[in-house]
């Protein structure tokens, strides 16, 4: 009995060994089936993965290329549209400032004094009226390089006569000269009365029109026959605003009314100097207000700055933002400017603060004629042109005498009244409109 037992206990050991080692056996294959699916499902992702860096690669690389071809196709037309560009630009106010500085580092100061400087024909060769240019207006600009010269019709003969004379006044002057006249239309029209062109009419007469375009007319008709005798500098339009019982101005303007008179000044600045005529406005800051004439002795007018701003400035503004080469400052006192009775052509606060600094003309500024009460009453001639370009003008016009004016401001410069620097800024300003047509196009 007990060795019965004793098998089968062994039958039911080995039965549990056999269904042990079948269940783990199972597990292994079951495990073994799981791993390889694993492996297989990981493979399948991995390989997913690999061909879609592979695609991904080929589709970049693809796609850097075509941008690089469209780049470089962009790259080619813009280089055929593109305009050349010198290495080194060069403006033109660049390019004639060098033009400039080159003529006045040339000039002795005496000539350098005497380019300031704008007298008659008459005073320049010391005789009673010139009508021709010969050895002694070579001789006498050899000795006084002045900056220019205005006619009168007392030198105007015939076409043939003014055209020779212009033209051989600019072939002895040693350095470029401005030959200038007053030809405003009407009553003051200094070619025009001397029979050699047809008076175009006061300016009045075309301001009462209302049509800007008739004054840039007039001045292009007055433009045309000046150049064509050789003139360069007409002392012209007239910007002042007259008021109502002006009696020193009159129809030599264009009107009453700044809004009126601005676009004709700017019309008739236009028209004259498309045809090559340098234009000077006058007379800044305006006559107009007042009955009393600077020939006479001192003229005056209480108006105040504001004033003038809003009825006179506008026109002149007009005229410089037209192209004014040259603006005349008159010789009116304007206390509720300068504060005293000083001319306006020697104030500094009218010509620097005021025409310079508020209207912004960075142009010539040239004094009314310098022979009047309203100047030689109260300074010498020497005092008169020295305190004119302390102001800040550029050039003297017709001092009563030329040689004492000249000399007062040479002796100004060798004693330190004046440097020779401030002498050279306004040949700078001046020597910038002669030379404008040096400017290679």
């Amino acid at each position: 009995m007990a060795k019965n037992e004793a098998f089968d206990e062994e039958m039911d050991r080995r039965e549990y060994r056999r269904k042990r080692r079948i269940r783990n056996q199972m597990i292994s294959y079951v495990v073994l089936a799981l791993f390889v699916i694993g492996l297989a499902a990981g493979g399948i992702i991995g390989v997913k993965k690999i061909m879609k860096a592979v695609s991904d690669k080929r589709h970049t690389e693809e796609l850097q290329k075509q941008l690089q071809e469209l780049a470089e196709k962009e790259e080619e037309q813009a280089v055929v549209e593109a305009p050349a560009e010198p290495e080194e630009p060069v403006g033109e106010v660049d390019y004639l400032a060098e033009i400039v500085e080159s003529s006045i580092a040339a000039m002795p100061l005496e000539d350098k004094v005497a380019g300031l400087f704008i007298v008659t024909p008459e005073v320049l060769t010391d005789t009673d009226v010139v009508i021709k240019a010969g050895d002694t207006t070579r001789e006498k600009l050899g000795e006084n390089a002045v900056g220019g010269l205005i006619y009168s019709a007392k030198n105007f003969k015939d076409s043939a006569q003014l055209t020779e004379m212009l033209q051989n006044t600019k072939v002895y002057s040693k350095y470029p000269i401005f030959l200038g006249v007053e030809e405003e239309g009407g009553a003051v029209s200094r070619v025009a009365e001397a029979g050699l062109a047809d008076n175009i009419g006061p300016m009045g007469e075309i301001g009462a029109s209302g049509d800007a375009a008739l004054a840039q007319e007039a001045g292009a008709v007055i433009g045309g026959y000046l150049a064509g005798f050789g003139f360069n500098l007409n002392f012209g339009p007239v910007a002042d605003v007259a008021a109502e019982g002006d009696t020193v101005i009159g129809d030599r303007s264009f009107g009453g009314d700044v809004n009126l008179v601005s676009p004709m000044v700017a019309a008739a600045v236009t028209g004259m100097q498309d045809g090559g005529i340098s234009v000077c406005l006058k007379y800044f800051p305006g006559l107009g207000s007042t009955s009393e004439d600077v020939r006479d002795g001192m003229a005056a007018t209480e108006k105040t700055l504001e004033e003038f701003q809003a009825a006179d400035f506008p026109a002149f503004q007009a005229g410089i933002d037209a192209g004014a080469e040259l603006v005349m400052v008159s010789h009116l006192s304007v206390p509720g400017i300068t504060g005293d009775n000083t001319p306006c052509s020697l104030s500094p606060q009218v010509i620097t603060d005021v025409l310079r600094g508020q209207l912004g003309y960075q142009g010539i500024v040239v004094t009314d004629a310098m022979n009047v009460a309203a100047i030689m009453d109260y300074y010498t001639d020497e005092e008169a042109a020295v305190k004119a370009l302390q102001a800040g003008a550029d050039m003297i016009l017709m001092p009563d005498n030329y040689q004492a004016a000249y000399q007062g401001v040479l002796d100004a410069v060798n004693n330190g009244t004046l440097s020779e620097d401030r002498i050279n800024e306004s040949l700078r300003r001046i020597y910038r409109v002669k030379k404008k047509d040096k400017i290679e196009e």
